[in-house]
């Protein structure tokens, strides 16, 4: 399937089996409990929109933002607007966002083999640092799907592993399979909202993502206000807000 082609999870009985036994194999539990509110703000395919615009809140606030990206995705027009370049890449981590991974051809992990999602993988981190990324620490599942091959090939190459399914990330979460919060379409906001209420109820860490961020977003997407809104509102309330790896390091993860 390519990644201009809808999403559509597998719903067959095989697929749900499969992603039953991804969801309780290859654990990797938090050993530690955060202590405190923490908060990371993350881009999915790094839109060239989440490049500027969303960087730019980020920097207005002396915050950094972690950025998944699939490098077979530079420059191409994809669902929610085209996609950062190079040249992009390169400001963003030379101005302290952080370059993380996402394989290289926006592989469906749901349905690839172990073997294919590790070598598309390794594509990608080596073109990424090309591009400047010191150390890719943190990946997102294409999609937020996954298997068992392929969780278990990817399980001790990142420090944290994130998905899509809603959660916040506490002592005994699972780092292989890590949930995230999108501020996306019409209900994304008051999700995040939702969520950021519990991570600071629960002394927990949360990872917020969206794609583009734009005056008249995609449905992965949202406005310059909302992505701002949601950050000064975690500010005031009193969160630690890091990248998804600087989080990770203080956790000692």
């Amino acid at each position: 399937m390519s990644y201009a082609e809808a999403y559509a999870a597998d719903n067959s009985l095989y697929g749900k089996l499969r992603r039953r036994t991804a969801w309780m194999t290859h654990r990797r539990p938090l050993a530690v409990a955060p202590g405190r509110p923490m908060l990371s703000l993350s881009f999915d395919d790094a839109p060239l929109t989440a490049a500027t615009a969303g960087a730019a809140i980020l920097e207005a606030r002396g915050l950094r933002g972690t950025f998944y990206v699939s490098a077979g995705l530079a420059g191409k027009d994809a669902p929610m607007g085209v996609c950062a370049g190079s040249e992009d890449y390169r400001r963003l981590a030379d101005a302290g966002h952080e370059l993380a991974c996402h394989t290289y051809s926006h592989l469906d992990c749901g349905r690839a083999s172990g073997r294919a999602a590790r070598a598309d993988v390794e594509r990608n981190v080596q073109t990424l640092s090309a591009w400047g990324a010191e150390t890719l620490e943190s990946f997102a599942y294409p999609y937020g799907d996954v298997g068992p091959g392929p969780k278990s090939a990817l399980a001790g190459r990142f420090s944290t592993l994130r998905a899509l399914h809603h959660g916040i990330i506490e002592r005994g979460s699972d780092l292989n399979q890590a949930p995230a919060v999108g501020i996306e379409g019409p209900p994304g906001p008051a999700a995040a909202r939702r969520w950021m209420e519990r991570a600071k109820a629960r002394n927990a860490w949360l990872i917020l993502y969206t794609h583009d961020v734009a005056p008249d977003p995609s449905p992965w997407g949202c406005t310059p206000e909302t992505f701002a809104a949601i950050i000064d509102e975690a500010l005031a309330a009193g969160f630690e807000i890091g990248t998804v790896g600087a989080v990770a390091r203080r956790l000692g993860i």
